[in-house]
């Protein structure tokens, strides 16, 4: 879609575009009333400046825009609008070997409980067991910090769908 397309959206279907793009409501909502833009750089830089104003109850609202790394089933049923997307941006996982795809599932699990949110990576040209690796990296991490990696990787995911949108 063209950004001359998106400005010319009504508020609510803006809104669902940018939605898939990020799913915390400041954000979207925010990003969405700042419409229109005169180039993308300008909506890239608004965007960012949104983002550096969320909270981690923001974060979170936007984690749960996201299917578990490796989790199809997830992707299939929860997340249809952004399914696309975030199977591109996992499709190495999809050649894995059984034993990493278990050792991830097992990770997950380990991370949401000791963290209280799902493990957020930007999964693009990485492979399972590259992602399985950042995963057990990051699993000592106290809480603060690993919100603030996710909150990064999340921001990171948010701006490659961004140009996505606008391909």
């Amino acid at each position: 879609m063209k950004l001359e397309a998106l400005n010319q959206l009504s508020l609510p279907e803006l809104e669902d575009k940018l939605e898939q793009c990020c799913a915390a409501s400041k954000w979207f909502k925010n990003l969405a009333a700042e419409f229109p833009f005169s180039d993308q750089k300008a909506l890239e830089n608004a965007a960012d400046k949104i983002w550096s104003d969320c909270s981690e109850s923001d974060y979170l609202e936007a984690f749960l825009g996201h299917p578990k790394i490796g989790d199809v089933n997830s992707l299939a049923k929860k997340f249809e609008a952004t399914k696309q997307w975030a199977g591109n941006e996992q499709e190495l996982v999809d050649g894995a070997a059984m034993d990493v795809i278990e050792a991830l599932a097992q990770g997950n699990a380990d991370y949401e409980a000791r963290f209280g949110f799902i493990f957020i990576v930007f999964a693009t040209g990485k492979t399972a067991k590259q992602m399985l690796d950042l995963l057990l990296k990051r699993l000592p991490n106290d809480r603060a910090s690993e919100l603030k990696i996710a909150a990064a990787e999340q921001h990171k995911i948010t701006k490659l769908r961004i140009q996505k949108l606008l391909a």
